[in-house]
């Protein structure tokens, strides 16, 4: 079995780091931009190595969302990849395994924005499509996101209950792809 160990961006090191972004360029087929890696960069990241080097990985970072007048500290989920020759042994659920820990440890709830294929990970582990709005609050104030209604997953933390869908969440600005 292969050990997940976590730690926060600063602790990784450039030569980690260089091989996270590696396997994130090749896991996502050249469409992980430079705005898709400094979303990953700043919280606590997970990952798991094998004799060829790293092998799963994935990082929960702080944001803050709006609902019902609240400011809310919630654990967005990035980065989350396996190495093509890796997938299909459970590397991909204990690295999301140990970004739940995190959640529930640190924030009011977990969310990311998942790929078609990564999506069925989420669901089986028990995190749900937010069934309400999607909006940030950008730098001209609050804009609807419809586009992103459907395609935001959260999850609970530890002993907590999620937020009413019947109120928008309202995600902070950030540049590139804001959910």
């Amino acid at each position: 079995m292969t050990t997940v160990r976590t730690a926060p961006t600063h602790e990784l090191g450039a030569e980690r780091l260089a091989a996270v972004r590696a396997l994130l360029d090749a896991a996502f087929e050249g469409d992980f931009s430079a705005e898709d890696w400094d979303h990953t960069l700043g919280g606590i990241h997970a990952w798991a190595e094998d004799a060829a080097g790293l092998v799963a990985h994935g990082a929960v970072v702080q944001r803050r969302v709006l609902h019902r007048g609240g400011s809310y500290r919630i654990g967005y989920v990035e980065g989350v990849a396996v190495r093509a020759d890796a997938r299909r042994r459970g590397l991909g659920g204990a690295v999301v395994d140990a970004l739940e820990r995190v959640v529930d440890a640190t924030h009011r709830f977990g969310a990311l924005s998942a790929s078609d294929e990564g999506a069925a990970l989420y669901r089986a582990r028990g995190w749900q499509v937010w069934g309400g709005r999607i909006a940030v609050l950008g730098p001209d104030g609050t804009v609807p996101l419809p586009e992103e209604e459907g395609g935001v997953l959260v999850r609970p933390a530890a002993g907590l209950a999620l937020p009413d869908p019947g109120a928008p969440l309202v995600f902070d600005w950030r540049d590139g792809d804001v959910v």
